[in-house]
Order: structure tokens, then C-alpha cells, then sequence
């Protein structure tokens, strides 16, 4: 039988012939670099039924790469978007305060940007629970929400704004193009990494914006996460992790320029682009590029500490909750994320070592973790119960989770942030 230590070299020798196998998603050269093995996880968002606990349950590899030639850091593994987004999708918006205000805030200033009235047109695609929209038909402005998760799009009907529960495809851009629908502004929040034809999602755009529109996209940046070891964003819907320097390449090869950029603090570290038809690059986008280059972003050598990072937080937070869980302490978590879910598998907290997770959004609550099997409850139940630790999962939303769980901290109650180093607060 071989030793862990072998077990582990055919672990790395695998993956390692895996890269050299694949294509980049986005300039399909062959042969990439590896950058970090996760190992097997569940899918993120798999929240389970009680019923289902007693079922066997999917896991698939989750390794990072990197590409020599367009930079672009991507997963080697494609798990079919109908899994991942259509059946039971938990995610909704609105449950996050955070969110809501970060995106009205980008709503008015797209308004007075762009000088939006009553004849324009916005589009969404992936606009959940309308949580974005409704700002604009606020102001009197069309919309149209694009998401195939059946749930958040019935919600986002029910509030008043017209979506169309799909995927948003080349093939669908041509055929609203064909009834009169090209947008003026098209949202695209933190759903460019989700999709597998990642060049034919931006033709689709480029298809569906006007000739003098603007496409305003969010992504997380991936500056970010190597730096503040963010590797639990890191997931089977994630299939990408841009740079600027990747961007770039990913917009010019598909007749659109990137011709500004913004950092944004939300989610751990994000950039915001305002995409468009003509090659008019601002001094951000030339700046951040110069950046990037200067750092070594375009190159592996940025890259290959990152696992060694990732393997101290997790050796780390998994010696804290030991050892605070045999000196007797009860722990719960607080955030049923997707992240929560690589966060909670990669350091092997299950039932034995967290109580139970607590998340404000209704129709997490009553299901399962995957892959760890906790349960999930309303945070009213760090107050009835008043666990002695918190293990904030939702880390990227800390100071809104903070503010609303100040009654349980008041009370002796302590949370611990896992990212960038395990810290109690």
C-alpha cells in the first residue's frame, strides 16, 4: 500500500499530466500550468434535503491553472450549467443589504453617466431576483432580466421585472437583436467566470449592445484572491479568475474593448468594466495593465506560492476549531455560501467539529451543507442557543454580519475569520 506521501506525489503527477492535456478556455492553448489542487468537493450551491442525507452525493476534482499564453487562471473541470444553476438554485440577492446598496449605487451612476431616460433599454443577464432592475424601472427605464434559475426568476416577475428564465446565449443576443431589443446598457454581474463558452458569451453581448452601448460587467479579481489567499471563492461554478491583463485579451478577441475599470472592495476584491464597441481605452484600464505586467501577473511565478498560502490557512483554522472544540467550546458558522461549502470540505469541519450554520435567506434554511451535512437555521439561533465561536463563512460581507449579530457578540460570543489567516474577533 503506498505511503501518504506517495499517495500524494500520484495525486500531483495526475494533475500535473491533466494540465498538460487541456485547452484554455479562452485562447484554447494547449497545455497549461498548475497552480492548486483542491482535491474532490461537492457542488457549492448542492444545498440537501434531510431525505437526501441518506443518498450518495457527486463530488468532482477542483484544480487551478494557468495559461502561458493569454494569463488567464481557470478549473480544469466543467460541470454541465444545467446541474449547477437550474434545480433548487438558493442564491438570492436580496437577502444581502451589502449587495442592494452596492448596486443601486451603480445603477444611478450608469444613469447619469450614460443620460438614461425612457427610451433606453437595460439588460441583465443573470439578474436573479431582480435585486439590480427594479433601481432602474424605479427611474422609469425599460428593462430585461435574463437567469435560468427558475426560482429567483419567478421572484424577480413577481416584483415587476419582465425575465426571461434561460441562459444567455450568442444564439438568444440574435434573436431579441431580431425583435428590436439591442440595449443600451447591459449588466453582466459575477456571472462572465459561470459560463463555459466564455468566448461565445461576450459575442453574445457584443451582439445585443447597441453601437454606442455599454456593457458594465463585474468580476472578482484575481489579484485579490492570490493576495488575501481567498481560495475558498474558488468553485465549480467559478470556471475562470481574471485579470485585466486577461480581460483585455478575452473583449479584443471578440470585437469589444475594455475602455474602463474599477476596483471594487465587494466580495473580497472585484473590478467593474465598462465595455464598448469602439477601442477607446482610459487611463484606469492602461494603468492597471502597466500594473499587472510590472507585478508578474501575466506570468506563473505570481502564481506559485498561492498553494503553499492555502495549505497554512487550512492547517491553521483546522488546529483553532480543534482545539477550541476539545477545550469544550461549542461552534456553529454562520453563511451557507458557496464558498462556505469549499471553506467547511477543505478543512474537514463537519458535524463533529461545527454545531450546526445559520444564513438569513429563507430558502437555505431547513437544508444541508454539502459534502459536511450541517444544518442550516435562521441566525436566530445563535442567540437561542449562544454557541461559544462563530466561523464566519461569509467573510466578504464581515462587517454587515458583525453589525447584525451584535446582540450574540455582546453577549460573550466570538467569531473566527478564516481569510487571509484565521483571526478571532
Amino acid at each position: 500500500m503506498p505511503s501518504a506521501e506517495e499517495k500524494k506525489q500520484l495525486s500531483d503527477d495526475r494533475f500535473k499530466d491533466k494540465c498538460r492535456k487541456s485547452l484554455c478556455r479562452l485562447c484554447d492553448h494547449t497545455g497549461l500550468d498548475p497552480i492548486l489542487d483542491l482535491g474532490s468537493m461537492p457542488l457549492s450551491d448542492g444545498l440537501l434535503t434531510k431525505a437526501q442525507l441518506e443518498q450518495s452525493e457527486s463530488f468532482y476534482p477542483l484544480e487551478l491553472a494557468f495559461c502561458p499564453e493569454c494569463s488567464l487562471v481557470q478549473i480544469l473541470e466543467t460541470v454541465s450549467p444545467e446541474t449547477l444553476f437550474c434545480d433548487n438554485y438558493p442564491y438570492y440577492s436580496s437577502f444581502i443589504q451589502t449587495l442592494l446598496t452596492h448596486s443601486r449605487d451603480n445603477v444611478l451612476s450608469v444613469i447619469n453617466t450614460y443620460g438614461l431616460g425612457k427610451h433606453s433599454l437595460v439588460v441583465e443577464i443573470a439578474s436573479n431576483d431582480g435585486y439590480l432592475l427594479k433601481n432602474y424601472l424605479e427611474h422609469g427605464i425599460d428593462v430585461l432580466g435574463i437567469d435560468p434559475a427558475d426560482g429567483p426568476a419567478k421572484a424577480a416577475t413577481a416584483i415587476g421585472v419582465p425575465t426571461l428564465c434561460t441562459f444567455f446565449t450568442r444564439d438568444l443576443a440574435q434573436e431579441l437583436v431580431q425583435k428590436g431589443q439591442s440595449a443600451d446598457i447591459i449588466h453582466a454581474n459575477n456571472v462572465l467566470a459561470h459560463v463555459p463558452d466564455t468566448n461565445g458569451f461576450v459575442q453574445g453581448i457584443a451582439c445585443l449592445l447597441k453601437p454606442n452601448g455599454t456593457a458594465v460587467i463585474e468580476v472578482p479579481y484575481v489579484k485579490d484572491l492570490v493576495d488575501h489567499c481567498e481560495f475558498d471563492t474558488i468553485y465549480h461554478e467559478h470556471l475562470c479568475y481574471f485579470s485585466v491583463t486577461s480581460l483585455d485579451q478575452l473583449f479584443r478577441r471578440n470585437g469589444l474593448y475594455l475602455n474602463n475599470v474599477k476596483r471594487l472592495p465587494i466580495h473580497g476584491g472585484s473590478l467593474r468594466l465598462f465595455v464598448q464597441k469602439q477601442d477607446a481605452p482610459q487611463a484606469a484600464v492602461r494603468e492597471i495593465l502597466a500594473q499587472e505586467q510590472n507585478l508578474g501577473l501575466d506570468g506563473l511565478d505570481y502564481y506559485e506560492h498561492f498553494s503553499v498560502k492555502v495549505q497554512a490557512v487550512q492547517k491553521t483554522l483546522k488546529e483553532l476549531i480543534g482545539r477550541l472544540k476539545n477545550q469544550g467550546n461549542s461552534i456553529a458558522a454562520y453563511g451557507a455560501a458557496a464558498k462556505g461549502t469549499i471553506m467547511l470540505n477543505y478543512v474537514g469541519a463537519d458535524t463533529r467539529s461545527i454545531d450546526f450554520v445559520v444564513d438569513r435567506n429563507t430558502h437555505k434554511q431547513g437544508k444541508y451543507m454539502p459534502g459536511v451535512h450541517l444544518e442550516i437555521s435562521d441566525p436566530q439561533r445563535l442567540l437561542q442557543e449562544q454557541p461559544d465561536y462563530v466561523v464566519l463563512l461569509t467573510w466578504n460581507f464581515k462587517d454587515e454580519i458583525l453589525a447584525q449579530q451584535a446582540e450574540y457578540r455582546n453577549r460573550g460570543g466570538q467569531f473566527i475569520l478564516p481569510i487571509p489567516e484565521p483571526t478571532i474577533v
